[in-house]
């Protein structure tokens, strides 16, 4: 259980999960306590005080300066323990290494194993990049999806487009009001993504296929153009030697959820700085290695905008799956080694409190979280008939609390440490073979009406 550190509200939670305040005590907000973290060799250079300065600004952070390692600031993150921390660097700073180091670090704020902190990372071509991202606070209502990835269905978007990257030939295509129609594209799908990113405006562009620091492969089962950067310009180049350029200025969020590497920074010429300079991405999540099981990245949509749309911002979705992976790792000890790979690979960049987040919507369950005479009682309750969703249920508190001790509803084998609350809703469910013995597992049902509950209080110490 994580210990109490700093000054912790008890009483009138706000949760960020579905559900609200009802029944809470008192009524204060959710804590949004945030702090920058920079080395002293960037925030020497004047540009990127302007950076941090637009933080200070807008979230009333805490800077914290580091010289050497960026652990070196764990003792002062301990101390003022965030809500948010947005990690500020050029981009000779943030490459794998960096991203692993971070993801360490923010494990280590108290003593359970997971992540402490909602972070990102702000970094670009240069500082007016830098500088973009971190004065942006306007929320964005997720409504318009483009993806070339067929894992990335349409369902709860208000309207999209999907691109096969398996099959050639296959476009769907979703209009607001309307259903989803399978129509047929070039099998060159180079250039209509191009015009898509500059012309269709979508809030949301999502990935997989081939891909390195260097480039992005559209087509994955077939010959297909590539998307390319140079000195922070993101074109395509299709097979006939054709280029084009992308000049989309419209605030989006880029989910790479399904390729290799294209979230590493490299150098100034990577991918990832061309995609959040010339592409109008805010928020990027990506992969600095190559993918393998992938637990790390695809999970992130499970919980941005599968079967609980709406309930989570991207930054939020990245920490719970995060959160459940790490619980996963935990029951095998630590021995799962596809876990162990994901672990600290998957990185967002971008301001971890900017709200880019699906439109609020009847999901099929919903997750209630009330407190009464020093108890909370937290509930998950059925909408309709279904299958849970293949990672653990998560709610999010709006205050840290101290160690607790549960009291009813033990046999769900939830996890309640200081700023969230687990439920393995799937745990106890049998897996089954494939034809060719490879194990799937099974994630069990529920109807309509069906309750979860979970009571616990904190173990208060004099």
């Amino acid at each position: 259980m994580g210990k109490l550190i700093g000054n912790v509200l008890v009483f009138g939670l706000l949760l960020v999960g579905f559900g609200g305040c009802a029944g809470m005590a008192g009524g204060s907000q959710k804590d949004e306590s945030y702090a920058v973290v920079v080395s002293k060799e960037t925030y020497d250079l004047i540009q990127w005080q302007g950076v941090v300065g637009a933080l200070v600004d807008t979230h009333g952070a805490d800077v914290i300066v580091y010289d050497g390692s960026v652990d070196s600031c764990l003792a002062e993150l301990q101390e003022k323990f965030p809500h948010y921390v947005c990690f500020v660097g050029r981009y000779q700073e943030v490459g794998r290494d960096f991203v692993a180091d971070v993801h360490n670090l923010t494990r280590k704020l108290d003593d359970d194993p997971y992540t402490d902190v909602i972070w990102g990372i702000i970094t670009g071509y240069d500082a007016s990049d830098a500088l973009r991202i971190a004065k942006y606070d306007k929320p964005l209502v997720v409504k318009r999806l483009l993806t070339a990835s067929v894992g990335s269905p349409l369902d709860e978007y208000v309207e999209g487009k999907m691109y096969s990257e398996l099959k050639p030939n296959q476009l769907w295509v979703k209009t607001a009001g309307g259903e989803i129609e399978q129509k047929t594209c070039d099998t060159d799908i180079t250039e209509a993504i191009a015009n898509d990113l500059n012309n269709y405006k979508p809030d949301a562009f999502i990935t997989s296929g081939h891909a390195s620091e260097k480039d992005w492969n559209p087509g994955y089962g077939y010959r297909c153009g590539k998307y390319l950067a140079k000195d922070g310009q993101l074109y395509g180049r299709d097979l006939k030697g054709n280029e084009y350029e992308i000049k989309s200025d419209n605030p989006k969020v880029h989910l790479a959820i399904g390729n290799c590497l294209i979230g590493h920074v490299s150098d100034q010429q990577c991918m990832a700085l061309a995609i959040m300079r010339s592409a109008g991405v805010y928020q990027m999540l990506g992969y600095t290695v190559p993918t393998w099981y992938g637990y790390g990245g695809w999970g992130v949509k499970d919980y941005f905008s599968e079967l609980q749309a709406g309930r989570f911002s991207l930054a939020e979705a990245n920490y719970v799956n995060n959160v459940a992976l790490v619980y996963e790792l935990e029951k095998t000890g630590g021995k799962d080694r596809g876990l162990l790979h994901d672990r600290d690979v998957v990185v967002l960049y971008g301001n971890p409190a900017w709200q880019a987040k699906m439109p609020k919507q009847e999901l099929p369950w919903k997750q209630e979280l009330t407190y009464k005479d020093g108890v909370y009682t937290f509930r998950i309750i059925a909408n309709e008939k279904g299958d849970w969703d293949n990672r653990p249920v998560i709610e999010l508190l709006g205050q840290r609390i101290g160690e607790v001790e549960i009291i009813k509803g033990k046999e769900h084998g939830a996890v309640v440490v200081d700023n969230f609350i687990l439920v393995p809703v799937h745990n106890g469910v049998q897996a089954m073979k494939g034809n060719q013995e490879e194990v799937f597992p099974i994630k069990g049902d529920y109807q309509k009406g069906d309750v979860i509950e979970i009571q616990f209080r904190e173990k208060y110490t004099n």
